[in-house]
């Protein structure tokens, strides 16, 4: 028997795009003499649907791609991913199920047992859970269908559920299992999968075909990097990161691997592979083209430029430099170093005679008042209102910059430094940006050298350096992530050796941020657990405050 298996880019809600894309795959397996393809986790409206799901129209829609995939099934089988509707009254309206295609019709349908309600998931709100197990046959070999988060219970041994479908469905006699996944990136995420396939592999002794999504649905970011694994538990080949591929199988071929197979992981690359396709997927699927940031002389601006070179290309690239009386020399230099470096268009904008312009206004106002962080705001939010301004009169898309330890503990000004589209660098710490600036680096001088040395600084104050507010970026990022990516409260953290001070008041400027949050753009995930729709915590609270 061969195989084939395809990871596509697909786009939520484009039933006529991901058809065509499905289309195209299914004659490029028959080109290859496939007996099966297999296509990802409710490829026919991309993942995650979300609230599209309650619509009937949106159903109705991915039904008849369904139905109009079978017709193609002639030849070939074809292993889709679809919402499908639950015939009884009771429970929820719809199942998540992998639907299999022969003979010009449905010939099998298996729905998704086990639901994630974590983290970025919430897919019982949707869908009901399977109930029933059964194998499909087909030209001699009987094959189980499983949706993604089935395969994650092994032996019945995750808390989260109380039934493991590949127990019961392999119970019954099986040659092969497929695995339709829409599983989003963390830079974590392709080792613990490579984990759970083998696991999956030793168990019950047969290969594995899992099929996931790649690209990026808004903040959600897909990687790819299908596997197919034989039944002795190696890898005969996993798919590449970040890009479409297909791919034609022998059956025979797998379940004689001897090798093991495995791509190299470095978390840098991951990362910047990541964020590289995650701006590139939101400008093209919404259908914007170019971008603009505030290009500072700092380091997250350069990152983030640089990154949006790659994912757009330098001619769609447009920043401003907005020196105020603040500004040093070094970083205005610094800066027109990283657009000549990246071919990027630059324009110099100072604030100063606006800065004065609001002063004066505000003069009145502010009579017998000290300057504090106020007049620092009003310098930020002056480059937000240019930037936007650009954004508005030449449509381009405005990206934000602001690092994941910046959007921890409010540092950041609102309607300000914290507008954009998207948040291209929120879920990477402070260490990790010099981390990925760093290797960016490592072949040639991109971003320039003394941006990456030099004390970070807002420049928003005479000889202001971020340290002069906040602690090292080493030690806030340490206890940032036993608070956010661990869930560590405040009395574990300091058993570790933090100084318990410290500690209560980085936990407090954290949760009494949770309002700039909320307002800011979404953020690219590439973390276990990033600000938005994975981390949800209320604005008015007092835990830890």
């Amino acid at each position: 028997m061969r195989i084939s298996i395809a990871q596509l880019n697909f786009i939520v809600g484009d039933f006529d795009g991901n058809l065509v894309k499905m289309l195209d795959a299914v004659k490029v397996a028959k080109s290859e003499r496939a007996d099966i393809i297999c296509f990802s986790e409710l490829s026919t409206c991309a993942y995650p649907p979300r609230d599209f799901l309650e619509f009937e129209n949106f159903i109705k829609k991915a039904e008849k791609t369904v139905d109009k995939l079978a017709k193609a099934a002639q030849g070939i089988a074809i292993i889709v991913g679809s919402p499908t509707v639950n015939p009884v009254i009771e429970g929820k309206d719809l199942y998540n199920s992998a639907i299999f295609l022969a003979d010009g019709k449905r010939f099998h349908t298996q729905h998704k047992a086990l639901l994630p309600t974590y983290d970025i998931f919430d897919e019982y709100r949707y869908f009901e859970p399977a109930t029933d197990f059964q194998v499909v046959e087909y030209k001699g070999k009987r094959i189980a269908l499983s949706i993604c988060e089935d395969i994650w219970n092994i032996g019945n041994e995750n808390p989260l559920y109380t039934v493991c479908p590949l127990d019961l469905m392999v119970s019954q006699g099986v040659d092969l299992v497929f695995n339709l996944s829409a599983s989003p990136f963390t830079f974590k995420h392709a080792e613990d999968r490579y984990h759970i396939l083998k696991t999956n592999a030793d168990r019950y002794k047969v290969p594995i075909f899992y099929v996931n999504h790649v690209g990026a649905q808004t903040e959600l970011i897909f990687d790819g990097g299908s596997i197919v694994i034989s039944g002795n538990g190696n890898i005969h080949e996993e798919l590449p990161y970040f890009e479409e591929a297909i791919r034609t199988y022998e059956l025979d071929d797998i379940n004689a691997e001897t090798q093991n197979i495995e791509q190299p992981k470095v978390k840098m690359q991951l990362i910047y592979d990541a964020l590289v396709t995650g701006v590139r997927d939101y400008f093209q699927k919404l259908g914007f083209k170019k971008a603009i940031l505030g290009l500072s002389g700092g380091l997250d601006s350069a990152l983030t430029a640089v990154i949006a070179a790659k994912a757009l290309g330098s001619e769609n690239v447009r920043v401003l430099l907005m020196p105020s009386q603040y500004s040093s020399d070094h970083s205005i230099k610094d800066a027109e170093d990283l657009a000549k470096n990246l071919g990027i268009q630059y324009d110099i904008v100072p604030i100063k005679s606006v800065y004065n312009q609001y002063s004066e206004t505000l003069g009145t106002l502010f009579l017998d008042t000290k300057a504090d962080v106020t007049e620092e705001n009003i310098q930020a939010r002056i480059r937000g209102m240019l930037l936007m301004a650009m954004s508005n009169k030449f449509g381009n898309i405005l990206l934000n910059t602001s690092n994941k330890s910046e959007l921890a503990v409010g540092y950041g000004t609102l309607y300000g430094d914290l507008c954009g589209g998207i948040s291209v660098i929120g879920d990477i710490y402070k260490t990790e940006v010099f981390e990925l600036s760093r290797f960016i680096n490592k072949d040639d001088e991109i971003i320039p050298w003394n941006t990456i040395t030099k004390p970070p600084s807002a420049e928003l104050r005479p000889d202001q350096k971020d340290s002069d507010s906040l602690p090292e970026y080493d030690i806030l990022d340490a206890i940032l992530f036993q608070y956010i990516e661990n869930q560590k409260g405040p009395k574990e953290i300091v058993s570790m050796g933090y100084d318990k001070k410290l500690v209560k008041r980085i936990l407090r400027l954290v949760n009494i941020n949770e309002f700039k949050r909320h307002q800011t753009a979404p953020v690219l995930r590439v973390s276990t657990k990033a600000f938005g729709m994975g981390r949800r915590m209320p604005i008015v609270g007092k835990y830890l405050t």
